[in-house]
């Protein structure tokens, strides 16, 4: 699904209303997010970027209009990780 970025930051006020936001990777001038929100009762993850600095005047979605966002459901997962033997 994809909705307009003025509705995802004026009508469901993101990124700030996400219900998970996480930083995925940074770059020289970006940090890079994955968010969760929910809208209409489902919930859908999306990407946006901001500035690495104050001196990165980049804004949530600035060089995108229609945002592509994709409907998740959250699901219990086992994950295998090496930890130090005791």
């Amino acid at each position: 699904m994809k909705l307009h970025k003025d509705f995802l930051i004026k009508e469901l006020d993101l990124p700030s209303s996400a219900i998970l936001d996480e930083i995925t990777d940074t770059s020289r001038w970006s940090m890079h997010h994955k968010i969760i929100f929910e809208y209409r009762g489902k919930f859908y993850r999306t990407h946006y970027s901001v500035g690495a600095t104050e001196q990165q005047d980049e804004s949530p979605w600035e060089y995108e209009d229609e945002i592509e966002c994709v409907e998740v459901e959250l699901k219990e997962v086992k994950v295998l990780k090496w930890v130090d033997k005791e």
